[in-house]
């Protein structure tokens, strides 16, 4: 039974795609059929074709036209390919049938890669939902409860252990952690959140458990609101595809009326007999088929994809190739775009008494018993060098550490910390610490005492002496500045920064790699509503992200880039292309392909404009028949086809 329920939920997902084989594989059998002289079988087959085919097209073109008393492409497809099947039977000339087949298979084809565009929207949303936990840990009367969050009410106490996420938006109540929020705000350090403080759903909580009063509906949460932004931006129809709607609307009504008007004028304006006239209108209507117009456009979009795929470039369709090739504005995302989103040693900064490598060692001593980020980052810049451990670790949140390394007592941590061991610090370092934190950095001081165990009230200036310091930061991109002054030549009119980190961090990364506008402490709809306002200037606008707090942003722009590697799913899904080894030189490649792809697109449709222009007059005048305007027909869309594999170079 498994097997056959796999095949009916695969032909269910894949509707489209299942009608275009079976309808390929029905024109092929026919069209032998015919060469083998078997025509009982052939108008079996070939008649199946057409109705498996183009029941979509047909369906399409005939609720278009009763409901919004419009014509499209899909219905004059339709009449083009059964107006050649019945010229064919009426003359017996059977391979027309297999003509107007090849027109619906076309078009079946082109539907199937529609379909698979349109499902990335729920795609999206079902990636956005999976972040938030289904329960949350309720205290009723002093006892935890697991309750589903959709019960959840305002004024609801809830319980957060370590590690766990944060099921909804609240204020803590009681305890103290860390909080990894840069999914959500795009901030590059963990948090720290206390009493009183407002926390998001979908953030990750560090070492402290935590009691959060519910203040807000849980639909109404951050990470809900990012979820319908999503949705809300994805369902706006861009400017570009209501223009080719129209198009192909305003063309299907002029080959109709033209075609009717062919039908019933020639014999009384010209006399000719009505064989001749049904004739070159049925003549008409296969040659005036767009299938070279529509020609032009998908295989240039399908070469310029495969050649983005071979350089790492992932187009999700081909109309975000045709956009990035037309942007004016892109808006980059910091944490994780611009920078790695790991922390690192940035510069250490001994005194004239140690050197580096004794600051180094001396706190990868006590900060290898840390969980923190700068913890981490200290333990990984000291590598092979030769240092103990620490014992009696004690880490006080918010401040630093302290530990007992070799008879000596360590600290580590902020000025304040640091202050309450030592009566004053060295001015010089304190004035290299405050320039480095006015460029974004995280200093932390190094200090230690000689004596073994000294009583925790130790006395300022009792044995303790400053080490030195270490700037720990979010390391820029190596190829973050060469990409600003590439995308810059290209003609890229506005770059900015887009960002939930603080400003003195944003500024200084920003001004390392060559963007002059930035915008700071961002939530997911601030993001919005700045490329909003770029689209406004611009038109077209990129933007460039990787957490989840850069999927509304990414959803509305006209192009959404996300980095591939260090991209969370949502914007992965969201995004419109991916840069699969988060290289961000790649974005300038992309541009050259869209560019590529357009100037290809516009010669196509010039040469399949041309061809139907040319094809149309030699109908009227009478100097071609059928097959040749079939045979001309069918070299155009050839033509145009190879014209667009230019793109695979």
């Amino acid at each position: 039974m498994l097997y056959p329920q796999r095949f009916t939920q695969f032909t269910r997902e894949h509707a489209d795609t299942v009608a275009a084989l079976l309808c390929g594989l029905l024109l092929f059998l026919g069209w032998f059929a015919l060469h083998l002289g078997a025509f009982g079988l052939a108008f079996l087959l070939l008649p199946a074709a057409y109705v498996i085919g183009g029941y979509e097209s047909a369906r399409e073109g005939l609720t278009t036209l009763f409901k919004e008393k419009e014509l499209d492409v899909d219905l004059l497809m339709i009449v083009a390919a059964i107006g050649a099947a019945s010229l064919g039977l009426w003359r017996r000339e059977y391979h027309l049938i297999i003509d107007g087949a090849i027109l619906i298979l076309i078009f079946a084809i082109s539907g199937a890669l529609e379909g698979y565009a349109m499902a990335r929207t729920e795609r999206s949303i079902r990636s956005l939902m999976s972040l938030t936990p289904d329960t949350a840990r309720v205290l009723h009367q002093g006892r935890e409860e697991e309750v589903s969050i959709t019960q959840l009410k305002v004024g609801d106490e809830i319980v957060v252990k370590p590690g766990e996420l944060i099921p909804t938006d609240g204020i803590i109540l009681s305890g103290y952690s860390t909080l990894n929020q840069a999914a959500i705000t795009g901030e590059s350090l963990p948090v720290e959140k206390t009493v009183g403080a407002e926390v998001f759903a979908g953030t990750l909580n560090g070492y402290g458990a935590l009691q959060i009063k519910v203040h807000k509906p849980a639909q109404s949460s951050l990470i809900q609101r990012v979820i319908r932004l999503v949705e809300q931006a994805q369902t706006e129809a861009p400017p570009s595809q209501e223009f080719i709607d129209r198009f192909e609307r305003g063309y299907a009504k002029v080959i109709v009326v033209a075609g009717l008007l062919l039908a019933i004028l020639p014999p009384f304006l010209w006399g000719w007999d009505w064989e001749t006239t049904i004739y070159r209108a049925l003549t008409f209507l296969v040659v005036a088929s767009p299938c070279a117009l529509m020609a032009a456009i998908m295989p240039t979009l399908l070469s310029g994809i495969a050649n983005g795929a071979r350089q790492g470039i992932l187009f999700k369709n081909g109309a975000q190739l045709e956009k990035i090739g037309k942007v004016r504005a892109i808006a980059f995302d910091k944490t994780g775009t611009l920078t790695t989103g790991q922390l690192q040693v940035f510069q250490v900064i001994p005194t004239s008494e140690y050197t580096q490598i004794d600051v180094l060692k001396t706190a990868a001593s006590v900060e290898s018993s840390s969980e923190h980020p700068i913890g981490k980052a200290i333990v990984q810049a000291a590598g092979n060098l030769n240092w103990v451990g620490a014992i009696e670790v004690q880490a006080i949140p918010g401040q630093g550490i302290v530990g007992i390394a070799q008879e000596q007592q360590i600290i580590v941590g902020n000025a304040v910390f640091v202050q309450e061991y030592l009566a004053n610090l060295p001015e010089e370092l304190r004035e290299m610490a405050q320039s480095l934190e006015e460029e974004g950095k995280t200093v932390v001081w190094v200090a230690k005492n000689p004596t073994p165990n000294p009583s925790p009230q130790a006395r300022r200036g009792a044995g303790f002496e400053v080490m030195g310091v270490i700037a720990i930061a979010d390391e820029v991109r190596s190829q973050a500045a060469a990409t600003i002054t590439r995308l810059k030549k290209l003609g890229i009119e506005q770059i900015v920064m887009l960002t939930g980190d603080n400003a003195e961090t944003a500024h200084s990364v920003a001004k390392s790699v060559g963007i002059d506008r930035v915008y700071a402490q961002l939530l997911p709809e601030d993001k919005l509503d700045m490329i909003r306002h770029l689209q406004q200037q611009y038109q077209t606008v990129a933007m460039v992200g990787d957490g989840i707090n850069d999927a509304p942003a990414l959803a509305q722009a006209s192009v959404g880039i996300a980095m591939g590697i260090s991209g969370s799913d949502v914007a992965l899904e969201t995004a419109d292309i991916v840069l699969m080894a988060d290289r961000l030189e790649k974005i300038a490649v992309a541009m050259h392909l869209g560019r590529r792809s357009q100037l290809i697109v516009k010669q196509n449709i010039v040469v399949a404009l041309g061809f139907i222009m040319l094809l149309l007059v030699g109908n009227f005048l009478g100097n071609i028949n059928l097959p040749i305007g079939v045979i001309g027909h069918e070299g155009s869309t050839v033509l145009v086809t190879l014209s667009g594999l230019r793109l695979l170079k």
